[in-house]
């Protein structure tokens, strides 16, 4: 007889704990010197992003509230703000997402599986040159909130395992490190990529695999790779955060190939090399899980929860449950 098992699945909190609240919700853009950026920044973030990016703490609230019995939980990165962009090595970005995951805890338990966002290890901001990768963020990630930057779970003849994207993309955040942490970082991605790859090696031929990865921009350098790349077929879904919506997901999909612009400073490059590459997301089946704000634009924020059987002919059953402002 087989066994029924029941995930849920969310993405993008961006829990705002006190101190990160006090920065303000034009936190970002109020730095910003050129004017005309300044404006620019602002409208987009006020009509289509997020227009009080620190207010949304209901949200995970609401999540926790209607959320259904599950097996597991998975929660899939940015748990804070990261106000200060240089991830949990901030005071205030730790403390958001120390309280964010402890209400997590407090809800599921043993049962629930946490994944590396960017904002849990920093990175320049959208505009100018604030912040970057730290290496104590990595280090209080794992020591003292217990972020696992691999994990594992085998229901029946399904593989669950993530990865932490910023590590596999980290040749894109060349420009996000600090000149005496560049070697310990780059030590840490071959590490990681070792166990990821491993994972990916040791499928046997009738596994079915969800891969959790938060940043699509990592996708690419997975590909790539010659022991990992005959494996991807076994990939039923990829589950994706980081973008928020699947008006970005769509947009990144439809204008994949676009050229890499190089002046508009490292953050766009970056991520026209991720819509550069978009094209090779499409073997690993994405699927987006939206934050659980969604955007401003559409207030189509939300959480999964999927269903999976170890019958060989049955899929995993995902449903998206909207969670509206």
């Amino acid at each position: 007889m087989s066994r029924r098992f029941r995930i849920a699945i969310l993405s993008d909190v961006h829990y705002a704990g006190p101190t990160e609240k006090a920065e303000g919700d034009d936190y970002e853009h109020r730095v910003i010197e050129n004017s005309l950026l300044r404006f620019a920044l602002r409208q987009y973030r006020s009509n289509i992003w997020l227009r009080y990016p620190l207010q949304q703490n209901g949200q995970l609230h609401r999540f926790i509230a209607d959320v259904p019995e599950v097996d597991y939980a998975i929660a899939n990165g940015d748990y804070s703000c990261n106000t200060a962009a240089v991830g949990l090595s901030a005071d205030g970005a730790m403390e958001s997402a120390s309280e964010c995951i402890r209400k997590l805890r407090e809800k599921f338990g043993a049962r629930i599986r946490l994944s590396f966002g960017d904002h849990e290890l920093g990175k320049l901001r959208l505009m100018g040159t604030r912040g970057g990768l730290r290496l104590e963020s990595w280090r209080r990630g794992i020591q003292t909130l217990g972020i696992q930057p691999f994990w594992k779970i085998e229901l029946g003849n399904y593989v669950l395992f993530n990865c932490t994207s910023t590590i596999i993309a980290l040749p894109l955040f060349a420009s996000d490190m600090l000149p005496a942490e560049r070697s310990a970082w780059e030590n840490l991605r071959e590490e990681h990529f070792t166990e990821v790859r491993a994972a990916f090696a040791g499928l046997h031929p009738d596994q079915r695999v969800l891969f959790f990865c938060h940043d699509p921009t990592a996708l690419p350098f997975l590909w790539r790779d010659e022991i990992i790349r005959p494996k991807i077929s076994q990939i039923e879904q990829t589950i994706i955060g980081h973008l928020h919506s699947n008006l970005y997901l769509r947009a990144s999909q439809t204008l994949s190939g676009l050229p890499v612009m190089g002046f508009f400073g490292h953050s766009i490059r970056r991520m026209s090399v991720a819509v550069n590459e978009a094209r090779h997301w499409k073997p690993f089946r994405v699927r987006l899980c939206p934050s659980l704000a969604g955007i401003e634009l559409l207030n189509d924020g939300g959480y999964y929860t999927v269903e999976l059987d170890d019958e060989p002919n049955s899929g995993a059953r995902f449903v998206f449950h909207p969670l509206k402002r």
